[in-house]
């Protein structure tokens, strides 16, 4: 039996203030996503950034929250079903998927306990991050190094750092832009957006952003886009120091000046939709552009449990 383990960031369990304090706690914990040294960090964490940031996100979470719970895991969880049915066409009744969450939901080692009692020998570990980074993929690896350092029987295991480049990959990201725009009857300005992280972790040596600039200059191409019909920018800025730029908000602020009066943004290095794409960007960003002067905002849902999505990770996985 082969195992599969999606790992997320995670979510909070509802959008209460309490939930989400406790959801950020974790998170700005994790040394991989704060680097800061934790005597100079945790009095900052707990004493401004929790008590500020959770009632704040929580409002946030109220705007997106779904009837089925967290956007975040109804999509983590529709995507993770709809591999697990591609996988069991290709391999019917050898292969088990599972997803778990770094610092909300299903935990990395319930997750592994499951796989296990299904009668998984081997494991792949795929952390649903397009884009290889230390503050995601990096924080992946450690908590199933961490779940796995308790067993005594531990299972053979395949990490895989990312799929920023892989052709299937980029065709299902070329599909969905494709299928909106016919639908929606023709092409606009594309903005593609990714998650930021601090300048400081490019300087040390993390890839993510090459990878980000590398996904959309393939996406671009793939899509036969001149370079004034496309740009890219970097979302969920935090914290005084540097991040990469330009930053989305500013983006989408300067695009009428440029003339360019009507937008499709798409966040290429999401996984799944989650309060960042939902309500930082078809909400947020929608504000921010139509205040500017844009005429015509189109948000375009991430992959999600799209079949081309679904596709693209079975090939990665079985490649």
């Amino acid at each position: 039996m082969l195992g599969i383990l999606l790992t997320n960031i995670g979510t909070p369990a509802a959008p209460r203030a309490r939930e989400v304090r406790r959801f950020l706690r974790r998170f700005l914990s994790d040394q991989r996503v704060v680097e800061l040294p934790r005597l100079a960090w945790y009095p900052i964490l707990y004493g401004l950034v929790l008590p500020v940031r959770g009632p704040k996100s929580a409002r946030a979470y109220q705007r997106i929250w779904m009837s089925e719970g967290s956007p975040h895991a109804v999509y983590t969880e529709r995507l993770r079903l709809a591999l697990a049915r591609e996988l069991e066409s290709r391999r019917p009744g050898r292969t088990r998927v599972e997803a778990a969450f770094l610092y909300g939901g299903q935990s990395v080692g319930k997750a592994l306990e499951r796989l296990r009692a299904a009668g998984a020998e081997r494991i792949i570990a795929l952390p649903l991050f397009p884009q290889t980074s230390g503050t995601t993929t990096g924080a992946a690896y450690d908590e199933i190094a961490r779940c796995l350092s308790v067993l005594r029987d531990v299972p053979e295991l395949r990490l895989i750092p990312g799929y920023a480049a892989q052709p299937d990959y980029i065709a299902a990201l070329v599909a969905s832009l494709e299928q909106h725009w016919q639908q929606q009857g023709g092409r606009t300005h594309l903005l593609m957006s990714f998650h930021g992280i601090p300048i400081r972790c490019v300087t040390k040596g993390d890839p993510y952003e090459r990878q980000c600039r590398d996904t959309a200059a393939r996406l671009s191409s793939a899509l036969q886009l001149t370079a004034e019909q496309w740009t890219i920018s970097f979302q969920s800025r935090f914290g005084a120091e540097r991040w990469l730029e330009p930053a989305t908000y500013a983006a989408l602020a300067q695009l009428p000046a440029r003339g360019i009066r009507a937008v499709t943004i798409f966040c290429p290095g999401f996984s799944v939709d989650c309060l960042e794409t939902l309500e930082e960007i078809a909400i947020g960003g929608r504000e921010v552009f139509l205040h500017a002067g844009g005429a015509r905002f189109d948000y375009v849902p991430a992959l999600n449990d799209r079949p081309e999505h679904a596709h693209a990770l079975a090939e990665l996985l079985l490649a």
